[in-house]
C-alpha cells in the first residue's frame, strides 16, 4: 500500500512538473507572437526582406536543409561564389535552426514561412530555457517567468529579426545550468559532463558569436566562483564539445580569414548603444536619438531596477550563481567596447576566437542576460521575504506585465516577401551554371542578396553570392560583368562555364542604363528561352 502511494505521488508530481513546463512554453509562445506582431498574422508572406541578412539566413536554412540529407559531405560547398568552394563558411552555419526547420521544408513551406516560424521558435525556446534555470536554481516559477522575458524579449534581441542566431541562444542557459549541476554531480559527473558538452556543442553549432558568448560566460562564471570540483569532468565536457563541432569549424580554419582590429573597432559598442532600445514606450520617448551606433543594448528599466535589488540586498554577491551572472555581465560590457578597452589587443593575440569576431558589441548582450539571471534572484528574494503579504501577487504581476511592455516594440514593420518567379525553377535538376544580371561589385553585394532566395528554386551553382565574406573572385568577375552583355562579359562567362542567365531588366535599366539593357535581346552571344515580366532566362551560346 505504502509503495503504491509513493509511486502515485511521484507520477503526480511529475505530472505537475509536465504539465508547468508546458504552460510556461506556450507562455513564451504567445509572447513571441506578441512581441514581433503582425509576423503571426501572415507567416507566409511577411518578412524582413528589406535586409539582406535576412535573405541570407533564409537562404542558408533552407541550403542545409535541402543539402544535409542528400550530399552532406559537399554540405559546405554551397551554391553562391561559383566557382569558390566552402562557400557556406563565409556566413554562419545555423545547423540547429535549420533541423528544427527541415521538416517544414519537407513538406514544401518556403523559406520565407520557415524562418519566419524559426524566428517565433528562436523567441520561445530562449525564454523557456530562462525561466528553466532560474525555476532550477531557485525553485519559483515566478521568477523563472521574469528572467525569460528579460532574457528573450529586449532591444538587443528584437532589433536582430534579420540574424536568426541572434534569436536562438537557447543553449546558453541550458549550459550555465550544466555548469552547476557539473559542479555538484558527484557520482553522476560523467554523464552531466555529456549533458554540459551537448549543451555547448548545441550552441556552437547554432552560431559561432554564440558559442564564445558562451564560452565566456562560463569562463568567467567558473572562475569567480572559486570552485574546482570536477576540473576534469569540465575538461572532458569542453574537449568532446571541440570534437562535435570540429567538423563544422575546420572549413572557417582553412579560409584562415581573421578579422582585423581596425573592422573589430568599427563593430565596437559606445555608451550611446546601452541607451538604445526599440520599445515603444522608450523610443517615442526618449531613446530615439541615441540610435545610429552598432547594436542596440539598453536591458531595460524593469531589468535594471531588478538587478539593483539584487545588488543592493547582496544576493549578487552572497549566492554564487547569481555573483556568477554579475561577473560575465560586466565582463561582457568591457568586452563590446572592443580595442578600445586596454588590453582587448593582447586578448586577440592569445585567444584565437577573438580573431572570428567582428562584432564585438555584441558582447554586451551578456549584460542584459546578466540583468534577467539578477531579476530572476530579486524576485525571488522578495517572495520570500513578502510571500505571505497580499500585495506580492499583485505587485509580481505589475513587474512582469512591465517587463514586457519595457521591452515591447510592436507593431513591427514587414514587408511583403517578393514571389520568385517560375523561371528559376525550370533549372531544377539540370547541370546550368547559373549568374543573374545586373551582378552587383563587392561595395554593393548587399544587392545580390535576392538572388539568393532565388536560388533556393533550382540549387544549381551561382556566381553571384552575399554573405559574411566576398570572395576576390567575385570581385573580378563582377567587374568583367559591369557592361554586360558585351563581349568581355560574354567572354568570361564562357571561360568560367556559365551556361543560364537570368537578366533582371528593371534592375538592369536602373543599374546602368536603357542603352545597355536594350542590348540584351539582340546580343549574339545569347538565346533567349523564356520571359517571365521582367525576369529573362537566356541560355548562354558556346
Amino acid at each position: 500500500m505504502g509503495i503504491a502511494h509513493n509511486r502515485r505521488a511521484v507520477l503526480i508530481r511529475g505530472l505537475d512538473t509536465d504539465l508547468r513546463q508546458s504552460a510556461i512554453f506556450i507562455t513564451f509562445a504567445l509572447l513571441a507572437v506578441l512581441h514581433t506582431w503582425p509576423l503571426a498574422s501572415d507567416p507566409a508572406h511577411l518578412s524582413r526582406n528589406d535586409n539582406a541578412d535576412t535573405l541570407l539566413n533564409e537562404w542558408i536554412v533552407a541550403w542545409v536543409g535541402h543539402q544535409a540529407p542528400r550530399q552532406p559531405l559537399k554540405l559546405f560547398d554551397a551554391n553562391i561564389f561559383y566557382p569558390e568552394p566552402r562557400t557556406l563558411a563565409y556566413s554562419e552555419y545555423l545547423m540547429v535552426p535549420s533541423a528544427l526547420g527541415a521538416p517544414l521544408q519537407a513538406v514544401g513551406a518556403s523559406p520565407v514561412l520557415v524562418y519566419n516560424l524559426l524566428m517565433l521558435a528562436g523567441f520561445t525556446l530562449t525564454g523557456w530555457a530562462g525561466w528553466l534555470l532560474i525555476y532550477r536554481w531557485t525553485g519559483d516559477t515566478w521568477s523563472g517567468l521574469v528572467t525569460g522575458i528579460i532574457l528573450a524579449f529586449n532591444a538587443h534581441t528584437l532589433t536582430r529579426l534579420p540574424q536568426l542566431q541572434a534569436l536562438h541562444m537557447e543553449f546558453l542557459p541550458l549550459a550555465l545550468l550544466g555548469l552547476e549541476q557539473l559542479l555538484h554531480a558527484g557520482g553522476t559527473a560523467k554523464r552531466t559532463a555529456l549533458i554540459f558538452a551537448a549543451c555547448l556543442a548545441l550552441q556552437g553549432a547554432t552560431s559561432y558569436y554564440g558559442l564564445v558568448l558562451t564560452a565566456v560566460a562560463l569562463t568567467v562564471g567558473w572562475v569567480v566562483r572559486g570552485e574546482h570540483r570536477h576540473v576534469g569532468g569540465i575538461l572532458l565536457a569542453a574537449s568532446i564539445a571541440l570534437l562535435i563541432l570540429m567538423p563544422l569549424y575546420v572549413p572557417y580554419l582553412r579560409l584562415g580569414q581573421v578579422r582585423p582590429l581596425d573592422e573589430v573597432a568599427a563593430y565596437s559598442a559606445s555608451a550611446r548603444d546601452y541607451l538604445a532600445t526599440p520599445a515603444r514606450v522608450h523610443f517615442d520617448t526618449w531613446s530615439a536619438r541615441f540610435f545610429g551606433g552598432t547594436t542596440a543594448l539598453f536591458p531595460g528599466v524593469i531589468a535594471l531596477l531588478l538587478s539593483s535589488i539584487a545588488i543592493a540586498s547582496g544576493i549578487a554577491v552572497r549566492d554564487r550563481r547569481a555573483r556568477m551572472a554579475l561577473a560575465f555581465g560586466i565582463v561582457g560590457v568591457a568586452l563590446s567596447f572592443g580595442p578600445a578597452l586596454p588590453g582587448y589587443g593582447f586578448l586577440y593575440r592569445i585567444v584565437p576566437p577573438l580573431q572570428g569576431i567582428r562584432n564585438a558589441a555584441r558582447f554586451g548582450y551578456l549584460a542584459t542576460i546578466a540583468a534577467a539571471i539578477l531579476s530572476g534572484f530579486a524576485v525571488a528574494w522578495v517572495r520570500a521575504r513578502w510571500g505571505s503579504n497580499r500585495m506580492t501577487p499583485a505587485l509580481i504581476t505589475l513587474v512582469l506585465v512591465c517587463a514586457n511592455v519595457d521591452a515591447f516594440s510592436g507593431p513591427i514593420e514587414y514587408v511583403k516577401a517578393e514571389s520568385v518567379s517560375p523561371l528559376h525553377g525550370r533549372l531544377r535538376d539540370t547541370d546550368a551554371i547559373v549568374v543573374e544580371i545586373p551582378a552587383y561589385p563587392p561595395d554593393r553585394v548587399f544587392r545580390n542578396a535576392p538572388y539568393l532566395l532565388h536560388a533556393t528554386q533550382h540549387w544549381r551553382p551561382m556566381v553571384n553570392g552575399y554573405s559574411g565574406l566576398t570572395p576576390s573572385s567575385y570581385a573580378q568577375h563582377a567587374r568583367d560583368l559591369a557592361r554586360f552583355p558585351d563581349d568581355r562579359a560574354l567572354e568570361t562567362l564562357r571561360r568560367i562555364g556559365v551556361t543560364h542567365v537570368f537578366v533582371h531588366d528593371r534592375a538592369l535599366r536602373d543599374w546602368t542604363d536603357n542603352e545597355t539593357a536594350d542590348a540584351v535581346p539582340r546580343a549574339a552571344g545569347l538565346e533567349l528561352i523564356e520571359r517571365d515580366g521582367d525576369v529573362s532566362l537566356y541560355r548562354v551560346k558556346k
